[in-house]
């Protein structure tokens, strides 16, 4: 096919040609590429618990009692009692009534947009949210409109232009921006939803574990979860396993289970996933003090990036340094991994053109000498004067 040499050729010729680079190990804040091990500033492992003992110990224990696999979806042969044991746990820490497994965030997004919403309806939709949540409104078939990212005030003028003119209404929006490492005002939005009569649905995926006192997320921290009807998350960033859920009503868990497609037609998930997840929720509860460790550290890495001059993002364990121009984004990652930093530019489509960045992605394990001295290293790379005047 032409347009595939074609598009591969583009990206060649301009030095955005995406290639996998496969790991032999991460671990404990590091990881091995090449046989060489770097300091990982890539990983979404926020809390280092995909390499604690305890989730070690009991995914090896599920794995002898059960095997490798569930072998079939929930609805056929692939339930289990580890299941409904991981959905009460989430229910409780989420505060809410029911809750349902998925097996990735972006099936979970998918799946539940897509069989929520339908033609009559209209979903308003921040203009940052994951390419999940846009495939899942597309998917569902509803008309769609997207306000600037956390401008609630944009937010009210499409809620007055076009909610009128349509049955249901569906707000989306992240807690935390897993590109701009940013919070959402949700507040203003959930003032906004019982305005104009809309439900609301919070990606959580970047919050949960980290933000709120019980780490259930920025919907804990500011006291919403009353207000906010479907709360999505995952268990591969923070929690250190594997999967997705959506804490919600029971009516909506019942309604997801007999019309969300990717949840019908996928196998379950394997017994030693779900058994890690579990471990991981008692860790949240029992090791307060790795968010805490990990948001002072963030706090401590983006003031010193601010200091020196540079242009940085966010208020959560995400911290984008915006360079804008792609191929200088590139070089000061190859000279930053030449230093033996595992930390990746990140480049359109994946953020709005001049818009490149290097998105740093802190870990607990990730100590304040190790940042003192990449920031040493960065102020050292060729094209940082370029950085600083983005700035």
């Amino acid at each position: 096919m032409e347009r595939i040499d074609e598009f591969l050729e583009e990206r060649k010729e301009n030095n955005l040609l995406r290639v996998l680079k496969p790991a032999y190990s991460r671990g404990d804040g590091s990881i091995y590429v090449n046989g060489k091990k770097y300091i990982d500033f890539s990983s979404n492992d926020y809390l280092g618990l995909s390499t604690h003992p305890k989730l070690k110990k009991v995914s090896s224990e599920a794995l002898q009692e059960f095997g490798t696999s569930s072998c079939a979806s929930r609805l056929l042969s692939g339930d289990s009692e580890l299941c409904h044991s991981l959905e009460e746990r989430i229910a409780k820490f989420k505060g809410k009534e029911a809750a349902l497994i998925f097996n990735s965030g972006y099936q979970a997004n998918v799946g539940i947009i897509s069989a929520l919403c339908e033609k009559r309806d209209v979903i308003f939709s921040d203009k940052l949210n994951h390419a999940s949540i846009i495939d899942g409104m597309i998917l569902s078939g509803a008309r769609f409109f997207r306000f600037q990212h956390g401008n609630f005030c944009h937010l009210e003028s499409l809620l007055k232009k076009h909610r009128h003119n349509f049955r249901n209404s569906l707000i989306i929006t992240e807690s935390i921006f897993s590109m701009d490492g940013d919070r959402a005002p949700l507040k203003e939005f959930v003032e906004l939803k019982e305005s104009y009569n809309c439900k609301i649905m919070v990606d959580e995926a970047h919050a949960t574990g980290i933000f709120g006192q019980k780490g259930g997320g920025v919907i804990e921290e500011e006291n919403l979860t009353s207000q906010i009807d479907i709360i999505m998350g995952t268990f591969g960033k923070a929690l250190g396993s594997f999967g997705a859920y959506v804490a919600s009503s029971l009516q909506l868990k019942k309604y997801l289970i007999n019309t969300s497609r990717s949840f019908i037609y996928s196998t379950a998930l394997p017994p030693a996933v779900i058994a890690a997840s579990l471990a991981s929720l008692d860790l949240i509860e029992k090791e307060p003090y790795r968010r805490k460790t990990l948001l002072e550290m963030a706090d401590y890495f983006r003031r010193e990036l601010k200091r020196y001059g540079f242009m940085v993002k966010g208020s959560s364990q995400i911290v984008p340094l915006m360079v804008k121009d792609s191929q200088k984004a590139l070089t000061i990652s190859q000279e930053l991994q030449s230093k033996g930093y595992w930390v990746l530019a990140i480049r359109p489509p994946t953020v709005a053109s001049g818009e490149a960045r290097l998105r740093f992605s802190l870990m607990y394990n990730h100590t304040k000498n190790t940042l003192e001295r990449l920031i040493n290293d960065i102020c050292k790379t060729s094209c940082i004067r370029y950085a600083r005047k983005c700035s």
